[in-house]
């Protein structure tokens, strides 16, 4: 396998698995993986998202939770549809990264943690900057030899 073609290769891996992540967690919120307490599901409706969102909202009123929880799912939506379809994968990797730095802080600090290692927000975003780096480097490294 050539440079490039690991290169590729990476990158298209790690903007699926990304987009699988985003994609699995707003399925949870809409029951598909099952009902809350059922193995492997968080929260089994939007209803059971809310309370998460609260723990790691503290700031906000209760009245704007819902609100909140659904701003979230549609972005993770979009950002999940956006990298698996390759829209905008540098733009959409780079506002990956910092959403999920804000859940992982967020998480830290408002709950835990392990809590923020558990969910692997860090290495979600960790992937979101790889895929910000290495679709830039890509472009540049790899666009001029053709």
């Amino acid at each position: 396998m050539t440079e490039e073609n690991s290169w590729k290769a990476a990158l298209y891996f790690s903007r699926i698995a990304l987009a699988a992540a985003f994609l699995s967690a707003v399925a949870d919120r809409f029951g598909l993986w099952g009902k809350m307490g059922e193995l492997g599901v968080s929260w089994g409706s939007m209803a059971g998202f809310y309370p998460h969102v609260a723990k790691l909202s503290p700031w906000s009123p209760a009245a704007f939770i819902p609100a909140l929880a659904w701003l979230i799912t549609i972005l993770e939506a979009l950002l999940g549809i956006f990298l698996l379809l390759g829209i905008q994968v540098r733009k959409t990797a780079l506002f990956s990264a910092l959403l999920l730095l804000l859940f992982a802080m967020s998480m830290m600090a408002f709950q835990s943690l392990k809590l923020s290692l558990n969910f692997s927000v860090l290495t979600c975003a960790a992937c979101a900057v790889f895929v910000y780096l290495a679709s830039n480097t890509q472009a540049r490294e790899f666009g001029r030899a053709r």
